[in-house]
């Protein structure tokens, strides 16, 4: 059976010099909940990390922030283009926003800057919004 919706290890960035990559070299959206920084590289799938600063509040909501995240970044996965990678920054209005809120910023912001192909749903599929 077929899992399109699968976020497994090889889809995120997760050593060091990769979020220093993307940090320094790249271009930057942002919007009212979520901010996007995002490097095209030449090949290879598409790979996101996620990035919650230490000021926005006590771990447990910068874990479910990146939880929130991921979460959002999974349901964009079949359409953002390869060769791409992304840190996805919550901004301190993001931590207290809905699911189905961030998801359709990031969807959003990554449409308008070209990065994602045709057909991606414009909202959050059902039954995942209470989840949060």
């Amino acid at each position: 059976m077929s899992r399109p919706l699968r976020f497994p290890a090889n889809f995120r960035l997760k050593k060091g010099w990769e979020f220093d990559l993307v940090f320094r070299t790249s271009r930057r959206v942002k919007g009212e909940l979520v901010r996007l920084l995002f490097v095209e590289t030449s090949e290879g799938l598409p790979r996101l990390g996620v990035a919650v600063g230490k000021r926005q509040g006590p771990s447990v909501v910068r874990n479910r922030g990146r939880r929130v995240l991921r979460e959002a970044f999974r349901h964009c996965r079949p359409w953002v283009r390869n060769g791409v990678w992304i840190v996805a920054m919550l901004r301190t209005s993001g931590l207290e926003a809905k699911a189905g809120e961030i998801y359709e910023e990031m969807a959003r912001l990554l449409d308008r800057e070209g990065l994602l192909e045709e057909g991606i749903p414009g909202f959050f599929p059902q039954g995942e919004e209470g989840r949060d």
